[in-house]
């Protein structure tokens, strides 16, 4: 499992890393107006949709049942079952993605009904929403294939196939702006063609991984119907922090004018470490903990549960704190350039501090909903989420008018909250869940060596960042930052027992053996490294 979340995490950390390089030209381009507006809302419609049918509900049904198939019945069973699904996903997402073409002004009332009072903005949503939604189609095929191949623990090609998305992207922006109207149009183009070249790159890992893919016509046969009853609940359960975000969208297009611009560039900092650590474990936990539960390993399963969040807690918590303490240094560098003006640099911060009191949550969502997944079990997940779903309704509202910017993202971190209580709350009452001591002594070593690396940052930050800077020094200053804050966290956790120097060493040892040369080794599930 920890090979898979090394090899996830890094292929997510060099998307995001790239997905930042993007978003700086973005925000130098076009800041917070209009056009950045409405290209945020036309990327939220196909990316909700994708993370709801393609990543969250159909990856929850779909990776347990394709990984217990290909475990008890072979290749040929599980590859007819992965085709049978291909087909009938492909057609039921076609004919979505034309009903979306046709009444996209009537999905735009709903996405952002803010956006009517400004008719030129609004019909300009509209247009790019129109361009960038046959991406969902795509994105959502190319997540069945990532799910065949994370299902036969091959993570490699389906992390690294995100990385296409922000290069594509960035050329688009560069080479196709002076040929159409706006930033936004070329942006919105790339967001297709890189869902094109996506599809294309894990159909061709998927064949040679010795499972190529041919589709057949769509029939619903009784394994197509299971599936589909397993996800229809979990649209709600796995996709429950993008329905979050998506009410965070609505009541922001209520708001003044650039609010969802200053959301949208928040939450792409705090989706970092979310992306590197929760979709990470996430997606590593998922094929061994199905496999575990389909094989009995009662005991395995929940010592695997709790390494998985210990794993996720270790880097979130710090990762957290920092956010808190250094909002405004990370907008200022990241993003303070060209339109992104230093009141876009204070609004952004200010939603990326609240974004960042549910981090530890969201992560803990993505490592506990797998736990339901892998029994089964996606109406509990559903519960759950459709109550903090109401509930970040409720906050957003309360919030609106006293905190303006900040709530939509302090009510999204306050629902996660709930969410992941709700979720541990529930297994550990059917016994699917304990905390071990190796969590709680560790988990209390995080606790104190964050607090130590937050003290560190908060007398820092005033120091490097109290006189004017430009460009590298600004640069500079907060590389000092991020070098001191891993380093005064390293040291601490290691000496209040966050984790054991020793069990590292062991680790890279280990991994440095020709495959097969210990029991440990020849033990653990095999990863496309």
């Amino acid at each position: 499992m920890l090979r898979g979340i090394l090899t996830v995490g890094g292929w997510t950390l060099i998307s995001r890393v790239l997905g930042f390089a993007r978003d700086m030209l973005i925000a130098a381009l076009v800041g917070t107006g209009p056009i950045a507006d409405a290209f945020f809302v036309a990327l939220k419609l196909p990316n909700l949709f994708r993370r709801l049918f393609g990543e969250g509900a159909f990856n929850a049904a779909f990776i347990p049942a394709f990984s217990g198939l290909l475990h008890t019945e072979g290749v040929g069973a599980a590859k007819q079952f992965a085709q049978e699904a291909f087909a009938v996903m492909a057609f039921w997402l076609g004919i979505m993605t034309i009903v979306g073409e046709i009444f996209m002004p009537e999905l735009m009332h709903v996405l952002a009904p803010g956006f009517a009072d400004d008719p030129a903005k609004f019909a300009l949503a509209i247009t790019l929403s129109r361009i960038t939604f046959p991406y969902l189609v795509l994105i959502c095929l190319a997540a069945l294939v990532s799910g065949v191949l994370n299902g036969m623990e091959k993570f490699t090609a389906a992390s690294a196939s995100y990385v296409l998305f922000n290069i594509v992207s960035i050329a688009c922006m560069i080479w196709m702006t002076p040929y159409v109207p706006t930033v936004g149009h070329a942006l919105s183009w790339g967001v297709t063609i890189s869902g094109i070249v996506q599809l294309g790159l894990l159909m061709m890992a998927v064949r040679r991984g010795g499972m190529a893919l041919r589709i057949p016509r769509p029939k619903m046969t009784p394994q197509m119907r299971l599936l589909m009853r397993r996800m229809a609940p979990g649209l709600v359960g796995a996709g429950v922090t993008q329905l979050n975000l998506t009410v965070d969208v609505i009541i922001a297009s209520l708001l003044p004018p650039g609010t969802v611009s200053v959301l949208y560039f928040a939450d792409r900092v705090q989706q970092l470490p979310l992306g590197v650590i929760g979709t990470a474990v996430g997606t590593a936990l998922l094929p061994l903990l199905s496999r575990q539960v389909r094989a009995g390993e009662a005991a395995s399963a929940i010592s695997t549960l709790n390494r998985a969040i210990e794993y996720g807690l270790f880097l979130t918590l710090p990762a957290a704190l920092a956010l808190l303490v250094c909002a405004q240094p990370i907008m200022l560098v990241l993003f303070g350039r060209g339109a992104f003006d230093l009141e876009s640099v204070r609004l952004s911060s200010q939603s990326l501090a609240a974004y960042a009191v549910g981090l530890p949550a969201f992560v803990l969502v993505k490592v506990l909903a797998p736990a339901f997944f892998a029994r089964g079990d996606t109406g509990m997940p559903v519960k759950i989420g459709v109550a903090s779903v109401a509930l970040n309704l409720v906050l957003n509202l309360a919030f609106m008018v006293p905190l303006g910017h900040i709530g939509p993202a302090l009510a999204t971190s306050l629902a996660a909250i709930c969410n992941a209580v709700g979720l541990a709350f529930v297994l550990r009452r059917r016994g699917h869940f304990a905390s071990d001591y190796q969590l709680r002594r560790r988990f209390r070593g995080m606790i104190g060596a964050s607090t130590a690396m937050a003290l560190v940052l908060w007398g820092l930050r005033d120091w490097l960042f109290q006189a004017p800077s430009h460009g590298w020094l600004r640069l500079g200053s907060l590389g000092s930052l991020v070098g001191a804050g891993m380093l005064t966290y390293g040291i601490a956790a290691a000496l209040l027992g966050a984790y054991d120097l020793r069990d590292v060493v062991r680790m890279i040892s280990r991994r440095r053996l020709p495959r097969g040369s210990g029991s440990a080794i020849s033990s653990a599930p095999t990863t496309e490294t």
